[in-house]
C-alpha cells in the first residue's frame, strides 16, 4: 500500500518514571489507512508510549503529533481519537448497554443514531443477550469484547488498541481483524499492541520496541527477510540482542 499522509508522528518523544527510561527518543511516522502494529516484551514502551499519544501521559522531551495537532490533543481532535486500553475501562456495576451508552454520550452521538449503534455492535460481538447483563458478572472475554465495542462507538478516524484480542477466542479474533482490515479500507489508521506474532503478520507495518527503543521497522515479510528468519519471534530475538542499536527501517 501507498501511504502519503502521516497521522501520528513523533520526534525523540521521551518518557521517564524516576531514573526509569520507558519511550527512549522514540521517532515513528503512521500514514492514513495503516495497521501498525507496536511489538516488544512488558516494559517495552508499547502501552506508555499510546498513553502519551492520546494524552493520557505527559512526555519527559520530545514532540508528537495527531493529525496534524501537537499532543495533548484539542478537543476537536479528540472527537476523531478511539483508544481501547490493556486494562479494562468499564463500569463495572452498570450492564452492558449502559456503558455503550455512556461512552456515545461522551462522544455527543444523538440518542436515534446511539441506538442502533449499539444493537450492531452487539451484534458484531455477539453479545446482544448480554446487553443487560451487569459487567461485573461478564467473563474476562466477555469484558474484553464489550471495552472494545465502547473504543468502536465513535467512529474514529484513529483507533489505539492496547492488546484488544487479549483472552478473545479464536474465532472472534479472525472476526476482529475482518473489521481491522474493513476500517483500512474506509481510510481509518490503526495503531495497537500485541503478543500475537501471528496478528502482527497482518499488519502493514510493525515496530519492534526493547527497553523503550524502536530497534526495528518495516513490513513483516522485510523484518524476516533482512534476518533470513522464517518468523518474527526469532526476528525480534535477533534484533533485541542487538539492544537496540542501529535501528533498522524498511
Amino acid at each position: 500500500m501507498n501511504f502519503q499522509e502521516i497521522v501520528i508522528e513523533t520526534k525523540n518523544l521521551t518518557k521517564y518514571f524516576g531514573d526509569f527510561i520507558a519511550v527512549n527518543n522514540l521517532n515513528l511516522k503512521v500514514f492514513k489507512g495503516e495497521i501498525y502494529g507496536l511489538l516488544g516484551p512488558n516494559g517495552a514502551g508499547k502501552t506508555t508510549t499510546i498513553k502519551i499519544l492520546v494524552g493520557l501521559l505527559k512526555q519527559t522531551s520530545g514532540e508528537a503529533y495527531i493529525l496534524g495537532e501537537k499532543i495533548p490533543p484539542p478537543e476537536s481532535i479528540r472527537q476523531s481519537i478511539s483508544y481501547m486500553p490493556q486494562d479494562i475501562g468499564l463500569y463495572m456495576d452498570l450492564t452492558v448497554k449502559e456503558n455503550l451508552e455512556i461512552w456515545g454520550g461522551f462522544f455527543n452521538i444523538p440518542s436515534t443514531s446511539l441506538s442502533k449503534k449499539i444493537q450492531n455492535l452487539l451484534k458484531f460481538m455477539a453479545m446482544e443477550s448480554f446487553e443487560n447483563e451487569i459487567v461485573s458478572k461478564l467473563s474476562g472475554g466477555m469484558k474484553r469484547r464489550l471495552s472494545f465495542a465502547c473504543s468502536l462507538i465513535n467512529d474514529a478516524q484513529l483507533l489505539f488498541l492496547d492488546e484488544p484480542t487479549v483472552g478473545v477466542d479464536p474465532e472472534l479474533r479472525v472476526s476482529f481483524w475482518e473489521y481491522f482490515m474493513e476500517l483500512s479500507k474506509q481510510g481509518k489508521t490503526i495503531i495497537f499492541t500485541t503478543h500475537y506474532m501471528e496478528e502482527a503478520n497482518r499488519c502493514d507495518r510493525i515496530g519492534f520496541m526493547y527497553r523503550g527503543s524502536l530497534i526495528a521497522e518495516g513490513t513483516p515479510n522485510y523484518l524476516k527477510e533482512i534476518t533470513n528468519t522464517s518468523n518474527l519471534d526469532d526476528a525480534f530475538l535477533l534484533f533485541s540482542r542487538k539492544q537496540g542499536n542501529d535501528k533498522v527501517d524498511g
